[in-house]
Order: C-alpha cells, then sequence, then structure tokens
C-alpha cells in the first residue's frame, strides 16, 4: 500500500425515511489518507457511488469545525467516534487501523426520527430551547449590559454552559435517550447570570415540560452524556437544573397559599 494510505470495510445504516424499516450495508473505503477527517473520507465514498450511479449516503454537516453540533454520526458505538472531546468532524482517519471494520450509524432516539440514512431530525432540541431560552428584561445599549457586574466564577459556568453545540451526543449516549445535560446547559447559560433571573423559575419549568413533551428518557446518572460530550459539558448543570426545578415548585406552591386560588 503505497503512501501509508488505508483500506477500510465500512457497515453503514442507509434507510429512505423514518417510515421504511432501515439496514445496515457494507462498503469499501479504499486508499483514505489517514490525515483525512471522519466526513472527508465519507465523501471520498460517496464520491465513488455516485460514479457507480449508486445513491450516495446521507449525513449531516456543516461547519466542519467542530461548532455547529450538525455531525451526529455514532461510531463502533460511541457518539462522534473513539477520541474525547471532539465531534466527527474532527475525528481524523489515523484514528482507525488498516484493513478495521467501522459501524456507522445515526442517533437513536424516538425524539429523534431519522430523516434519511444517517441523517436524524434534532428539531426537538430547538423546541426544548424556544421553550424558555430567553430574557425579558431590558438591558439597554451594550455598554449598559456590560455595566453589570457578575462576579468571574459565574461568568466562567454560564460561558462553559454556553459552549454547548446541541449536536445530541448526550441522548445518544444515554441507555434512555435523556435530554438533561442538554437542557441543563442551556438552562444553566441564561440562570446564572442577573439578566436571566427574571424567568428563571418559570424558564426551568417550560424547557422540562418540553423536553418530557418531545419524549425524551429520564436521566440514569451513569454520567455517559458527560463522557460523550464534544464540548465536555458538565453534570453540574442537571443538579442545578433540578435544585431550580424543585425550587421552583415550592415558589409557585407558596405564592397559590399566600394569594389564594380564583381570587379568594
Amino acid at each position: 500500500m503505497s503512501h501509508g494510505n488505508m483500506n477500510l470495510t465500512l457497515k453503514v445504516w442507509r434507510q429512505k425515511n423514518s417510515q421504511t424499516a432501515g439496514k445496515f450495508v457494507t462498503y469499501k473505503a479504499e486508499g483514505i489518507s489517514p490525515d483525512m477527517s471522519f466526513l472527508e473520507m465519507l465523501d471520498v465514498v460517496n464520491e465513488s457511488l455516485i460514479k457507480k450511479h449508486d445513491e450516495p449516503i446521507n449525513f449531516d454537516h456543516d461547519c466542519r469545525e467542530g461548532i455547529c453540533g450538525m455531525c451526529s454520526l455514532y461510531i463502533n458505538g460511541r457518539p462522534h467516534g473513539p477520541k474525547r472531546g471532539i465531534t466527527t468532524c474532527q475525528l481524523h482517519m489515523r484514528s482507525f487501523s488498516d484493513g478495521e471494520t467501522i459501524t456507522i450509524e445515526p442517533w437513536r432516539s424516538a425524539a429523534f426520527p431519522i430523516v434519511k440514512d444517517l441523517s436524524t431530525d434534532r428539531s426537538a432540541f430547538d423546541r426544548i430551547q424556544q421553550a424558555g431560552g430567553y430574557i425579558s428584561i431590558n438591558t439597554g445599549g451594550v455598554p449598559d449590559a456590560n455595566s453589570t457586574p457578575i462576579p468571574k466564577v459565574v461568568a466562567d459556568e454560564a460561558f462553559n454552559s454556553a459552549t454547548c453545540i446541541g449536536c445530541g451526543a448526550c441522548v445518544a449516549a444515554c441507555k434512555n435517550a435523556s435530554a438533561m445535560l442538554f437542557t441543563s446547559a442551556k438552562i444553566t447559560q441564561l440562570g446564572l447570570l442577573p439578566q436571566g433571573q427574571p424567568e428563571r423559575y418559570s424558564r426551568v419549568q417550560a424547557m422540562v415540560a418540553q423536553m418530557d413533551k418531545e419524549g425524551f428518557g429520564n436521566c440514569t446518572n451513569t454520567g455517559a452524556c458527560e463522557a460523550e460530550c464534544p464540548k465536555e459539558i458538565s453534570l453540574t448543570n442537571i443538579s442545578r437544573m433540578n435544585n431550580d426545578f424543585f425550587s421552583a415548585k415550592i415558589f409557585r406552591e407558596d405564592r397559590v397559599h399566600d394569594h389564594g386560588v380564583g381570587g379568594e
């Protein structure tokens, strides 16, 4: 084999749409450079399929820089493949061996229906965010907003949570297909900051309700989500979300008790 290129066998999940049964189809990926990204390798395979007048493999991609969260592939039983802290587009073929068989699947979750082949519909995440991912407070112009003092530890925690790219690896890694890590990261991102305080408790209730409505499962507490998250979002977010959720219930019950029901 010249130039250290690799020959690989791919077992790829092919499925026409969410209503059709899918199956694994075996393909050869030949002459693959170890310096290629995983998505570039799939591009090469698709070019060979197109030349043979076969239908190319459908997969999600966009920025190819580890920022957008689109490259949602389940590779050899792990979201985004064998390396920690990276997305699929940041995974290079040197992570595999010549002659290896690689199994490639879409995210497996009832809340992420398959669009085609390896591509899934993750709009459930958008709906969770839309349920409470906003602030109503008027912070004025940029200088006014920037003049709000925020302790560094709080700002750092909010920023770390904001690095979540909504790829869905946490859901794919969880045996219950839970979206707790994603939802809690988005809640923390706003809920820790002073500008996010007015909606703090209504936000957590609205976003958790939407998460449940979308059909995501319960948290397993096994930590697979944190381990497979390409941005290494912390499980601490989940405990923070749970605290706010229960605080919101107590806050609401107190208000009902103080003010009565039905204007009594």
